[in-house]
Parts: structure tokens; sequence; C-alpha cells
């Protein structure tokens, strides 16, 4: 018997991690369904009307569906095969010698993508189930094929933290396997889940620090959402200090090519699992480390709604720069069209050329236009390919008695009604204090760049 008590490895304290996600609090949890009912409302009446007019799900493909509005955050684990995603996982719910806990190995293991979401009871839920309920937030996904819904799996558990956030675990890159090898579009399911996560935690451990094909294809996939990566140096214990320093310094220098920011990245260094950490290790470090993560994590919980409401606000803008692109592209149709000219001839000259017409710049002269936003000209090749722009109508022409004009209500829903809700949220609710004591990291999660 005292033989087995040696081998049997001793479990970690988690109190540290309950009371950083505020898990045994029984207050109960902001009641934002009213603002939700206010934000749906905006997005169908003032958004989604000049959204399917001029067709934008076709150029960004990117549909916005109620059950996405009324969604949880959602947290997505992105990393090479084995190096901890599922077992970080099982690690923040608890999860480890239950029947539900995520299966973990040193081959790579994780060969669907796993939703780990709230529910009354434990109960796993088919891919094609998922995609049929509209309710949910994953229906959308089911373009990507029957042999993709195979390949996703939901698991509910009734997790207090789950009530909060849902997470999503991602197949382990291989960078010896190709895209058909996996019998569906890989980067594209994974660009579906990175369009709609709020926090992505990209996880490496001291092991798989090399960079392959696959994996540069993931971080040129991330560009644009570096505000919402957080990277992970997991199993950091099973080194001693020189080791881990080394690796450390080997870990930015794989990632400097891919990272495309001016300030590098906050690193996290730790060992995300319930086994006591290794002896002879940082362990004051590494606990620091692991708070400062959870912390973070508990930033975007808090912050949920004006996440919420900023996404659709930025999804607003998008929609309508489009839209004043279409209408400017069939405004110079309209003016270079003459009895006797030939309608496709014309346009293509147009779109192969659109420069030539100032088509985009006469876009950056309206207000509220930003040059950075404007999409490639590349897609309208492709978009116009398969949309003659004769199908689409002048922005003029949008415009009803009863409802009013789609540009101008859009305009209205970005510069009034969505400020407005996010001011209406904001109202009477106190920031977070995080204490630099426990995390001695000097820096909240809102400013992850800041130098020392």
């Amino acid at each position: 018997e005292e033989a087995e008590d040696a081998i049997e490895p001793t479990k970690r304290d988690r109190s540290h991690l309950e009371s950083t996600l505020k898990l045994n609090e029984d207050k109960p949890a902001d009641d934002f369904s009213g603002v939700l009912q206010r934000l749906r409302k905006i997005y169908h009446s003032s958004i989604k009307p000049l959204e399917q007019s001029y067709r934008y799900n076709e150029l960004r493909q990117h549909e916005i569906t109620d059950g996405e509005i009324t969604s949880k955050p959602m947290v997505l684990f992105l990393g090479p095969w084995s190096v901890g995603k599922s077992s970080m996982i099982n690690y923040l719910l608890g999860l480890d010698d239950t029947p539900y806990q995520l299966y973990t190995g040193a081959e790579p293991t994780t060969s669907e993508f796993t939703v780990i979401m709230h529910g009354p009871k434990l109960k796993t839920i088919e891919g094609i189930v998922m995609a049929a309920d509209s309710a949910r937030s994953f229906s959308p996904l089911e373009k990507f094929g029957q042999n993709f819904l195979e390949k996703l799996i939901g698991i509910e558990v009734p997790h207090k933290l789950l009530e909060r956030v849902t997470f999503v675990d991602t197949p382990g890159i291989i960078e010896n396997r190709k895209q058909q090898e996996r019998g569906y579009p890989f980067n594209d399911v994974c660009q579906w889940f990175i369009d709609r996560a709020d926090l992505i935690f990209v996880v490496f451990d001291p092991t798989k620090l090399d960079v392959g094909l696959e994996l540069e294809m993931l971080f040129r996939q991330l560009k644009g959402r570096e505000s919402q990566i957080r990277i992970i140096l997991n199993k950091a214990d099973s080194l001693a200090t020189q080791e881990l320093m080394r690796v450390y310094g080997a870990l930015f220098w794989s990632l400097a090519p891919l990272i495309n920011v001016t300030e590098p990245p906050r690193v996290y260094v730790s060992s995300f699992w319930p086994q006591e950490y290794h002896p002879d290790t940082h362990k004051d470090l590494f606990l620091k480390e692991e708070i400062s993560l959870l912390e973070d994590l508990n930033q975007v919980i808090e912050n949920r709604m004006e996440n919420k409401i900023a996404f659709i606000r930025q999804h607003a803008i998008r929609v309508r720069i489009h839209a004043l692109l279409v209408d400017r592209y069939l405004q110079t149709y309209k003016d270079k069209m003459t009895f006797f000219s030939d309608g496709e001839l014309v346009f293509r000259d147009i779109v192969e050329d659109p420069d030539k017409f100032f088509i985009f710049k006469s876009i950056l002269a309206k207000t509220n236009v930003s040059k950075f936003d404007l999409p490639n000209r590349e897609a309208y090749k492709d978009f116009f390919g398969i949309n003659p722009i004769t199908s689409f109508k002048l922005l003029s022409q949008q415009c009803s008695y009863m409802g009013g004009c789609f540009l101008e209500k859009i305009e209205k829903a970005i510069t009034r009604e969505l400020p407005d809700l996010l001011g209406s949220i904001g109202l009477g609710k106190k920031p977070s204090v995080l204490s630099c004591d426990i995390t001695g990291c000097g820096e909240t999660p809102k400013n992850r760049y800041r130098k020392p």
C-alpha cells in the first residue's frame, strides 16, 4: 500500500483556479437578455437588409445567425499535436478521472473538433445534430460537408465556468499531412472558428517548436486577430531553468517570422495539468503565470457583451463599405454603357482595373471609411464572376416610404444605436480589479504589450 501511495502522483491545489475564475461565487450572472434582444433588433432591421441585398455573405463567407449573436464567448485551442491542449481543458474544468475527460496521450489523439459547452448533465452530441439545431451557433458548419460533421463532436458538462464560456478543442497540427488526407477543408474550418473566437490559445511544448507549412498557414489565418491570441509554452516544469530559457528563446525565434506585430506577444510559461509541479522547478513563477492567464480569460468573460456589440458594429462597417463599393461599380457601369456597348466587355474592363475608374478612391472620399478597411480588389473579380452586376440595385433605389433607406439605417446603427447600446452596459459597471501581488506581472489583460 505504501508503494502504491508513492507511485500515485499528487494533485495540485485548485483553489487559485476557483477564486480567479470566480467559480465559488453564488451571485447570479448578469442578465443581458434585454441588451441581446435590442442587439438582434438592430442587426435584423438595420444591417441584415443591406447585407442580403448586396450578398455580402458571398464575399466574406461569414453569415451571422441569431445563435451567434446570443452565444457565449468562445475560447479556441490551437497548436501542434500532443502539446497538452486537451489536458489543459480537462484541468480547467476538473474533468480528470471522470467518464467525460478528453482523451490525452503522447501520440496524436484528438482527431475531431470538440466543442465543450454547458448542459444540465454529461452528454455527448454528434456533429450532425449540432449542425441541424438552428438554436446553436454551429449550424453554418454544415457547408463544410458531411465528412467534416463526422469529425465534429459536442460535449455538454454541468460546470459553472461553462455557463459563461464555451471551449473548442481542435485536432493537432501534423506537418507531414496534407489537407485532403483529413477528408475535409481543415484550414477553412479553422478559419470559421478563428473568426468567431473571443480568445485563441496557441499552445506549444518544449519538444514541438518547429514551424512547418500547416502551422505557417494557421498563423496567416490569425492575421488581424493578434489581440485575441495568447501563446502558451506548456509543460514548462519538465525542463531545468537553463533549458527553459533556451526553449523560450527558441520559441520566439520560430514565431518571429509568423507574427507580424511590432512588439512581441505575451507568452505564458507554465504546466497546465492537475499533477503537482516537478520538484526543483520554478513553482512560484509557473503559478503566477497560470493565474495571469486565468485573469485574462476572466476578463474576456466579463467583457462578453461589449465584445459582442463591438463585433456586430465591425461587421456593419464592412457591410456598409461593401454596399458602397458595389454601388460604385454599378454606377460606373451605367455611366459607361451606351446603346451600342457590349455590357460584358464594359464591365470586364471595370473589374480588371477598378483604379482606372477611381472605384476605391471614390469610396475613401466618403465619411467614416478607412483605407485599411477596404477589401481586396481581387476578391471582387470572383464576386462579380458569380453575381452579375445587373442583378444589383443602386443604393439610391434601396429606399421605401415606410422603411426608410438601407444606407441611412446602417449608418445610424454604426454611429448612434450600437455606441448607445455599448454605453448603456457600461453604466454602473465596476471594472474588475487585478492584483499584481498575485500575478507578479504588473499588467492587466487589456494591455498585454506594455513594456516594463
